[in-house]
């Protein structure tokens, strides 16, 4: 097998990886399912990553599973950095936010995780914490006196999370529609808001 057709075997399985998930959710992820959905022998998923675990590994880091820290600030990094805590903030949830929505496989995998915890589900935990952290060790210096900045950012990315993933099946969310561009510019503005009262 050629160098391109293998690429192209292992970017089939990382999507199907991904399909699989977000359709049947983790309980019924295995070799055999994605290889089918992949069209290939389930032999290759052992040999291009050494199994299910790397596989799902592979798919959150290269499968467009999260948005990168570049994708989050979407600008220059000088220019985002000489931006006050409050429109970093804001710009940064604000983009989490639509990179999300873009993402239909990314939620649906939110929204399974939210019931299912395993070795699997730890391992898509584990690049989204590192994403977090090398955000955190980038831009991790602004903010407010007094204002604990982690958890600030944990309850904002919390609650986008789960509104963001709850979309996918459930219109709305206390009075708020969240399947639409009008309500979700109604959260934006409210999140800047929040940003401005306590980064300010």
């Amino acid at each position: 097998m050629g160098s391109r057709d293998k690429e192209g075997t292992k970017r089939r399985l990382i999507e199907a990886a991904g399909l699989v998930m977000a359709r049947d959710g983790f309980a019924k992820l295995g070799v055999n399912t994605v290889a089918r959905e992949a069209g290939v022998d389930k032999v290759l998923i052992y040999r291009y990553f050494g199994g299910l675990e790397g596989l799902i590994e592979t798919y959150a880091e290269e499968g467009d599973f999260w948005p990168t820290v570049e994708e989050l600030i979407k600008e220059p990094e000088a220019i985002y950095r000489a931006r006050p805590a409050a429109e970093q903030m804001t710009r940064v949830f604000r983009n989490l936010v639509a990179s999300l929505r873009e993402r239909p496989v990314t939620l649906e995998i939110l929204a399974w995780e939210m019931t299912e915890h395993n070795d699997l589900t730890r391992r898509l935990d584990t690049v989204r914490e590192n994403l977090a952290r090398e955000f955190t060790r980038r831009f991790g210096n602004a903010g407010a006196p007094g204002v604990d900045l982690m958890a600030f950012s944990a309850i904002l990315a919390g609650a986008v999370n789960y509104l963001t993933a709850r979309s996918r099946h459930i219109g709305a969310f206390n009075g708020m529609d969240i399947e639409s561009d009008q309500g979700w510019k109604r959260l934006d503005d409210t999140l800047e808001l929040i940003c401005k009262r306590v980064l300010g």
